[in-house]
């Protein structure tokens, strides 16, 4: 089993930052590909970032490429998301996960373990 515990959201104006965190507990997380997803009001979680195991490899979607920056260090089992340039449209509960595929999935199904999440609002 493995725990994750998000932190780090909050309120920011347009065009701030936020870097959140994930730690994580219970097993090694340099076992896991790790993702960070979100999920609007209304809207299903969507995926918004993905590391591999060592963090050599890296992928975003499209609408944060160039703003966001994942990051990890398996030795304090943590996961990172750098948010610069934040927008209102980036408003989200955000969740990290970890998935046993070492490819690094992009989508909620592959994932096993999953953080409560933690909110961000961008104000405009």
């Amino acid at each position: 089993q493995v725990q994750l515990v998000e932190s780090g959201g909050g309120l920011v104006q347009a065009g701030g930052s936020l870097r959140l965190s994930c730690a994580a507990s219970g097993r090694p997380l340099s076992t896991y590909a790790m993702g960070w997803f979100r999920q609007a009001p209304g809207k299903e979680r969507e995926f918004v970032a993905v590391i591999s195991l060592t963090g050599t490899n890296t992928y975003y979607t499209s609408s944060v490429k160039g703003r966001f920056t994942i990051s990890r260090d398996n030795a304090k089992n943590t996961v990172y998301l750098q948010m610069n340039s934040l927008k209102p449209e980036d408003t989200a509960l955000y969740y990290c996960a970890a998935s046993g595929n070492a490819k690094g999935p992009l989508y909620t199904y592959e994932y096993d373990y999953w953080g409560q999440g933690t909110q961000v609002t961008v104000s405009s």
